[in-house]
């Protein structure tokens, strides 16, 4: 097994670091300048920081210092075992902790997947937290709801997060033929050729680490058996979301959806990339990125 820390990273400012953050211990990535503005970077899943590794340098280049972190129960994080430490409420609690344990009072916050649920949850739960806040392919939570209660489509998509409530048997399948099952959902939630052969074998030796397959699971088991609402919908910092037509998973008509409950929203939509836009289109998801960041500069 090979590191699975900053040093994939071509970037000489990269570094792993740790911080014990809301009662666990997290592996975090950072990158640039710590007097430049700070962009917190999410993953979701199946990922680690490294999905980030297209967006770190372009960030880094137009004078942000970011910090990427790998979410608890994901490759070098800890692993709690109890569902509750996955409520949504722990989940978002560790981003504004380690926004503190980086010195400052706010940040901006781009997620993809589940770390945009996260992303979303945070603006929400503690809108003092976040300057501006950044998207991918992931709805804002009421939009997820409501269409899972009224769109059969999106219900089907959504077959995935019923399995994963099964005890055992869904550890079982993501870790198969030393986590092949794994990189099968990567590659088949993305367009063809959008992950390398060496990008995939870097997944792989993050979700061989013990307890990873586990911890991630552990978030959709959470998510249904210990649901935990922000307490209000409407989110309150400029929010940009980025959304790849082509998902698999989401219906693209929640994208606008989501857009509509952002005092200040503005929507990026790419028809023919699929969840991981980011990794398919990295200089339009950068360019995005960083003019909606820059937006605010002045602030």
């Amino acid at each position: 097994m090979t590191a699975t820390d900053a040093s994939l990273l071509d970037l000489s400012s990269a570094e792993s670091t740790r911080h014990t953050v809301n009662g666990v211990d997290l592996h975090v990535v950072t990158a640039g300048d710590p007097s430049d503005p700070l962009v917190v970077l999410l993953h979701g899943f199946p990922d680690f920081w490294y999905g980030w590794r297209h967006q770190i340098p372009a960030l880094v280049d137009a004078g942000y210092y970011v910090v990427a972190p790998d979410q608890r129960g994901y490759n070098l994080s800890e692993k709690p075992r109890d569902l509750d430490a996955y409520r949504m409420g722990e989940l978002s609690r560790d981003v504004a902790d380690l926004i503190d344990a980086e010195g400052r009072d706010d940040a901006h916050v781009i997620g993809h997947d589940w770390g945009a649920a996260v992303a979303w949850d945070l603006a929400l739960r503690r809108p003092d937290r976040v300057d501006r806040l950044g998207i991918i392919n992931v709805p804002h939570p009421s939009v997820m709801r409501r269409t899972l209660k009224r769109n059969p489509r999106q219900l089907a998509r959504s077959w995935y997060m019923f399995f994963f409530q099964l005890p055992v048997v869904p550890e079982l399948v993501l870790g198969r033929g030393d986590a092949r099952g794994v990189l099968d959902v990567l590659e088949g939630s993305a367009n063809p050729g959008a992950f390398t052969d060496e990008e995939l074998a870097h997944y792989r030796d993050a979700w061989r680490r013990q307890g990873a397959i586990r911890g991630a699971v552990n978030w959709y088991r959470a998510l249904l058996r210990r649901r935990d609402d922000p307490p209000r919908e409407t989110v309150e910092a400029p929010t940009l979301v980025v959304w790849g037509d082509e998902d698999v998973a989401l219906l693209p008509s929640m994208a606008a959806e989501s857009v509509g409950h952002c005092t200040d929203g503005r929507l990026e939509r790419v028809p023919w990339a699929s969840h991981w836009v980011h990794d398919e289109e990295p200089e339009r998801v950068n360019d995005a990125l960083v003019g909606h960041l820059n937006d605010g500069a002045g602030d």
